[in-house]
Formats: structure tokens, C-alpha cells, sequence
């Protein structure tokens, strides 16, 4: 069975994106599409309804864009569980409130077992300061939390 790969909004968001002159930018949508074109088949692949969500946002043309490279990739549900660990993650302090989504992200995975959580989204979620109050607050409250990285960290050679 192959390994389960949470992919947050944030991997859609440039593996869809038009190009751009910034340069983290640039790099970030070039290791998005590398791991998208040559890892991605090496993964089972699952969304949740607020990636859905958070990819039906914005221009429409880039909406149908993010929607159309998400189709087909199983939508996991947000149960009672993961909003109670979600919450429990900004109580906690292991992210801030405002970041809610992202909790919801984090626990979504950790809930239903999923071995990676990808993501670009370097502020809350692979922090170096905020992973380990992550995996904390998973594990204190019986789940184990997923492997969060980005797409240059998970690449199998």
C-alpha cells in the first residue's frame, strides 16, 4: 500500500499558479510541479472539504484551475474529531488563532492517519516552532500527528 499524502491549499494554490517574478515564488512552483509530475504517483493523495473550500476561492479562472487539479483525489471529511482536535490545537497554543483552517488541515490528517501532511505554508504550519507543539498537542490527545514537509522535503529518490 502506498504512503498517504495530506495535500493542503497551499500545493495547489502553485502547482495552478501563473508565474511570477518573485523568486521564492518561482522556486517554490517549480518544486510544487517537479514533485506534482515525477513523486506524486508514488502517494495516495487525499484533500478535505476545506481544501476544497479554500481552492473555490478567488478569481475564477484560477478557482477552475485549482478544482480541476484536485479532481479525483479522495475529500476527507471534517467529523466531530477533527474539529475537537482542531480547536484543541489553537487552545493549546500550537497555532494561533487565526489560524484555524490550518489546525483544521493538521488535525483532518492526524485524525484519519495520514503519514504526510504537504504543504508551502511556512507560517504556521512547517514551522520549526510550531511543529513540535503540533505533534504535542496530537499526541496528547491520542493521535498521531502526520509528517508535515514540504515538497522538497519529500522527495524518494
Amino acid at each position: 500500500m502506498k504512503p498517504t499524502v495530506y495535500v493542503e491549499t497551499s500545493i495547489i494554490s502553485y502547482l495552478t499558479a501563473r508565474q511570477s517574478n518573485d523568486l521564492r515564488s518561482m522556486a517554490n512552483k517549480s518544486a510544487t510541479i517537479d514533485w506534482w509530475d515525477n513523486q506524486r504517483s508514488k502517494y495516495e493523495l487525499v484533500v478535505s472539504e476545506f481544501v476544497i473550500a479554500e481552492a473555490s476561492l478567488g478569481h475564477p479562472e484560477a478557482a477552475e484551475r485549482r478544482l480541476a487539479a484536485i479532481e479525483g483525489i479522495m475529500e476527507l471529511q471534517a467529523t466531530e474529531p477533527v474539529r475537537a482536535l482542531g480547536q484543541e490545537l489553537i487552545s493549546r497554543n500550537a497555532l494561533p488563532e487565526k489560524a484555524e483552517i490550518d489546525a483544521y488541515h493538521v488535525a483532518i490528517a492526524a485524525v484519519n492517519g495520514i503519514e504526510y501532511l504537504l504543504t508551502w505554508n511556512c507560517t504556521h504550519i512547517a514551522n520549526a516552532t510550531t511543529r513540535p507543539k503540533i505533534e504535542a498537542t496530537c499526541r496528547a490527545l491520542g493521535f498521531e500527528p502526520p509528517i508535515i514537509c514540504t515538497p522538497d522535503e519529500l522527495m524518494e529518490t
